[in-house]
């Protein structure tokens, strides 16, 4: 059982978070905005993490940096997570309805952060939230972590495809980052 905590505090921001890829269903986010608390509730859940996140940020301002930095954190705890590659699946992929929405998401936690990002929400805003941060989200959380990314979307409804691509993400980062048979790095270099 691998358990990280990783912390975070600027002039914007003061996180603190803690990931068990091999949960239980633990769940606890709170960063102040709470469409973004549901998200990664989802993403946690389906992915079988346990996660504790608190935040503080400047939402007076607005929700940019909180959610940024959540991303750069939580990369940050999969990084240790995947302490170099060893012993993990690296690989991952997970498709997942919502009604009329659908979302793919495919990982290579192979130490190289990348994000392909492929979809757009109808509204400029789903809820109080900016749509553009979510691309931002997962391309902090990425790069961070060393993750390439390629997540697409479709749909009518903002809420149900930004759920689902969450969702998505969390059961392919957890079959990514499970435990393999094979011992060592899966890589043919040996490291990533």
């Amino acid at each position: 059982m691998t358990i990280v905590e990783e912390k975070r505090e600027t002039k914007e921001t003061k996180i603190m978070l803690k990931l068990n890829p091999d949960g239980t269903g633990s769940i606890t986010v709170d960063s102040g905005v709470p469409f973004f608390d549901h998200m990664l509730t989802s993403m946690a859940t389906h992915g079988g993490f346990d996660l504790t996140c608190t935040a503080k940020g400047d939402l007076h301002v607005d929700c940019h940096h909180t959610i940024e930095d959540i991303g750069i954190v939580l990369g940050d705890a999969v990084k240790q997570v995947m302490a170099g590659g060893r012993g993990i699946q690296r690989f991952a992929h997970a498709v997942v309805p919502m009604d009329e929405s659908i979302a793919t998401v495919a990982l290579d936690c192979g130490g190289r952060g990348y994000l392909v990002f492929t979809g757009t929400f109808g509204n400029r805003a789903i809820g109080t939230i900016p749509s553009d941060i979510f691309e931002h989200f997962f391309y902090s959380l990425c790069n961070r972590a060393g993750i390439t990314a390629h997540i697409a979307f479709t749909g009518k409804n903002d809420h149900h495809m930004c759920e689902a691509m969450f969702k998505a993400f969390g059961i392919a980062l957890g079959q990514a980052l499970s435990r393999s048979k094979k011992k060592g790095v899966p890589s043919t270099k040996g490291t990533f």
